[in-house]
């Protein structure tokens, strides 16, 4: 049961339940997608009926921020605690190193994900980056078929939204990934080029 904050349907997970529910669609047949909505986002897919499809249409949906859990709390449907795409992909990572899973990096300026596979690497030993691509691509098949020939199993999409949640929509089932994740501006936290928002 989903809980709806101004037409957004969340998970109601705690982090915990999120990572195992993540790990277990690593697993499972078919291409699934995960997206880690903010207030902002929220509010794009009011005014985007296109991001709003994309949105709900995901495999999990997590409160990105207090505002959503603030917002929820307020509409007299509390939801358990927030649940950060970053600290979800942190959890998610720790899972993929213990069972020797591949991750595609997608996103950011060029560089960054080079930069955030080698400490990605040093963190979670075992965890395998099976490729990196930025985010300043005019075409969208070579980036698909890039994924596809890398035999990645999931793939960070970083584009920003809702530009990352259309995407891996439109895209995620031609890369041959299980699992795919909208991570916003993460890969330059990962890659040490900002310091993660309070």
């Amino acid at each position: 049961m989903r809980i709806d904050v101004l037409g957004v349907g969340f998970d109601n997970l705690t982090m915990t339940e999120a990572v195992s529910r993540g790990a277990a669609l690593l697993e499972e047949p078919g291409c699934h997608y995960v997206v880690t909505p903010n207030p902002e986002i929220v509010e794009v897919c009011r005014e985007n009926p296109a991001a709003m499809r994309a949105v709900n249409g995901a495999d999990l949906v997590l409160p990105d921020g207090i505002g959503v859990v603030k917002g929820a709390a307020m509409l007299g449907t509390p939801l358990k605690e927030k649940t950060p795409g970053i600290e979800f992909a942190a959890g998610l990572m720790g899972k993929m190193a213990e069972t020797g899973k591949s991750l595609y990096l997608l996103g950011a300026k060029p560089g960054v994900a080079e930069a955030a596979a080698e400490r990605l690497q040093a963190q979670y030993p075992g965890l395998k980056i099976a490729g990196t691509h930025d985010g300043y691509f005019k075409e969208d098949a070579p980036v698909v078929e890039a994924i596809r020939e890398s035999g990645a199993d999931c793939v960070f999409v970083c584009l920003g939204a809702p530009k990352q949640e259309l995407w891996m929509v439109e895209h995620g089932p031609a890369t041959g990934a299980h699992l795919m994740v909208g991570l916003g501006g993460s890969l330059d936290v990962f890659a040490g080029v900002v310091e993660r928002a309070p």
